[in-house]
């Protein structure tokens, strides 16, 4: 993400998620490091590979590998509680 390769950083709507509305803004903050970052939904990680496209997710996995790791990661439970692509935008200190 701190290059600017990585462009949307992808989670669940888990519960403490559910009151972010999509185009909203939040900050993340990392030490020093800002970014600015804008919210949208989706009903499941192929709407949203499709929508995004796979290479601002991970710019080094083809999008089935892509597809396949984060399922891993999220099993059908939790996507199915929606998914959350969160664009990622450099803002300087």
């Amino acid at each position: 993400m701190a290059s600017g390769r990585k462009k949307i950083e992808v989670r669940v709507q888990y519960a403490n998620l559910r009151n972010l509305t999509a185009g909203q803004h939040i900050k993340f903050a990392c030490g020093k490091d800002e970014c600015l970052v804008r919210v949208t939904r989706y009903s499941s990680f192929e709407e949203m590979l499709d929508t995004e496209g796979p290479e601002h997710v991970n710019p080094d996995s083809p999008r089935e590998q892509q597809l396949t790791n984060i399922r891993r990661i999220y099993g059908p439970e939790k996507e199915a509680l929606g998914v959350l692509a969160i664009e990622i935008e450099r803002v300087t200190s």
